[in-house]
């Protein structure tokens, strides 16, 4: 496996993991070149993806394709006028041609911002100036090409915009230009080479409040999610691996292309415009996924439906990350498909640094153990560290080394990059504890712990739950203002199929809150509800319930 040229690809044992697996980062190391390249180079047939679509087209691509187009893209990028530095925004969803169009500019040495469809004109806005963005691909859909198009009459410095799939007036049409270009492109030298340190991808990540930080990752970070996707998603080159996500999130870049790339697995896209479990579920059985990666929310929907009907066997290993997995969930899809789900911990700033991986038995709930190479403590708020049980913030001490797959800081923003990490400590803004066995286990944003007569309770337990009930699809806790209490505890609720809201059905949670949880942690107050709101990367926004909240 290509892998092993840049870590030893197997262990006996965590403790043989956390002592002995080192990543070598060569210098001058650019993933387009020294991983897809010399791939393709090595087995030009070997498969790098299968993507189909709701529409029933199919297609597979070798790494011998994604070599030639993404040649053939770079030529077309630079004949734009794209150089080494410059920033590209992509906007195309589950596209094959993003991977074209990333691994292009990866080897141009430009600096990839992958973004969501659901942008707004104030959000594109934004971007582009933030980031003086010098060209936007996106697919070519109205809701994103009208919203480019009404936020670039302000934004002299967006020079193109191609489309996708599609014709768009006053847009260049990729399929059309690309094909006009040759499919060898030669690695940059010198000046034109790419760095380690150079800027490689950054993400407009958005916070609980102000406008979304740019957080910025350099050429070494693919190499980071070896870890992700050898030691926590188990992949090799005999893996088919779908992670759900759109590659506008930062989870694509953790299950969709580098780490499970350099790991040999191919990938599965599945392109589709709204989720629908049984779907999925078919589409993981017709074609063979051995290995499955999607947050809570998909497992709490595919555990509601009959997957007794597909073909499941080739399924060998489940994931999940983005949020906390509830126990009832694990137990649920463990009883129907035999799997546990595997759950594991990051953020858009770093790759995988805490996971049930291969060697440890699961303790539902738990994120896991830290990743080899990530000095993770739980510390208190004068930075001492916790003991066992003990509710702290977890942070990732960098005083003796950076960890591969960090991020770099966040981009023109010096004092916020120090705010979170500084004097060798990066600061994660999470809140969890360790236990005895040095198992971690979260309990909430810094600003989501809520503080009620004294006791601090994290949503996560009380969501837990309310999740075991048959009547709670989804829910998000908040703290609510309490003159007494100083803040009680409140559930926002979707209910299941068949379930009403009523009274006595909220008496009903309530008291079995009391039962599984301490007491004190039972929500005063539950609001049922169509949708909860979230992120652009489907995290719930617990900071918009509790402004709500606020204003009623």
């Amino acid at each position: 496996m290509l892998v092993d040229k840049y870590v030893k690809s197997s262990y006996e044992s965590y403790e043989d993991f956390i002592e002995n697996c080192k990543i070598k980062v060569p210098d001058g190391f650019n993933f387009g070149f020294d991983i897809v390249d010399a791939i393709a180079g090595a087995e030009p047939e070997k498969k790098a993806m299968i993507w189909c679509n709701e529409e029933g087209d199919e297609k597979t691509f070798t790494f011998a394709d994604i070599k030639k187009y993404s040649n053939k893209t770079a030529n077309f990028f630079k004949s734009l006028g794209i150089k080494k530095g410059d920033f590209v925004m992509l906007m195309l969803k589950r596209r094959y041609e993003y991977w074209f169009c990333s691994v292009a500019l990866h080897k141009i040495g430009a600096v990839l911002i992958p973004a969501t469809h659901l942008l707004t004109v104030k959000d594109v806005k934004y971007r582009v100036e933030a980031a003086n963005v010098k060209m936007i691909v996106s697919a070519a859909d109205k809701r994103i090409t009208d919203v480019v198009d009404e936020a670039r009459k302000e934004l002299p410095e967006l020079k193109n915009t191609v489309s996708v799939n599609g014709h768009v007036d006053g847009w260049l049409e990729y399929s059309q230009e690309v094909e006009k270009h040759s499919d060898v492109f030669e690695r940059p030298k010198g000046g034109e080479a790419s760095k380690n340190s150079d800027i490689f991808l950054m993400y407009f990540t958005s916070g609980t409040t102000g406008l979304p930080k740019m957080a910025y990752h350099d050429f070494t970070y693919p190499l980071g999610h070896i870890l992700t996707a050898r030691f926590w998603q188990n992949l090799d080159d005999s893996s088919v691996h779908i992670s759900v996500a759109d590659t506008g999130w930062a989870k694509a870049s953790w299950g969709k292309i580098y780490g499970q790339w350099i790991s040999g697995a191919c990938l599965f896209t599945y392109d589709y415009e709204r989720f629908h479990p049984k779907d999925l579920i078919e589409k993981i059985a017709k074609y063979g996924v051995t290995s499955f990666c999607a947050p809570p929310t998909v497992y709490r929907h595919i555990i509601k439906e009959d997957i007794s009907k597909y073909d499941l066997s080739k399924l060998k290993y489940a994931e999940t990350a983005g949020e906390p997995l509830n126990p009832e969930v694990f137990y649920q899809f463990k009883k129907m498909t035999g799997l546990e789900i595997k759950e594991g911990f990051g953020q858009t700033e770093t790759v995988v640094f805490a996971a049930n991986f291969p060697w440890l038995s699961v303790k539902p709930g738990s994120m896991g153990k830290p990743a080899a190479g990530w000095d993770v403590d739980v510390v208190d708020d004068e930075n001492n560290l916790c003991e066992a049980g003990q509710e702290g913030h977890l942070v990732i001490r960098t005083d003796k080394s950076k960890p591969v797959g960090l991020f770099c800081g966040y981009y023109g923003d010096e004092a916020l990059t120090k705010s979170a990490w500084s004097n060798g400590i990066y600061d994660t803004g999470d809140m969890a504890y360790k236990d005895e066995d040095g198992y971690l286990w979260f309990v909430g944003r810094s600003d989501d712990v809520i503080k009620s007569s004294g006791y601090r309770i994290g949503p996560f337990e009380v969501e837990s739950a309310l999740i075991e009930h048959p009547s709670v699809l989804e829910c998000a806790v908040t703290g609510v203002p309490d003159e007494e209490r100083g803040a009680i505890v409140k559930a926002t609720v979707i209910l299941s199929k068949g379930y009403e809201p009523s009274p006595e059905l909220i008496s009903e949670l309530q008291n079995h809150v009391k039962k599984t949880t301490a007491p004190y942690k039972y929500p005063r107050i539950i609001e049922f509800v169509k949708e909860l709101p979230k992120t652009i990367s489907g995290k719930i926004r617990r900071v918009e319930i509790r402004e709500t909240d606020k204003n009623k």
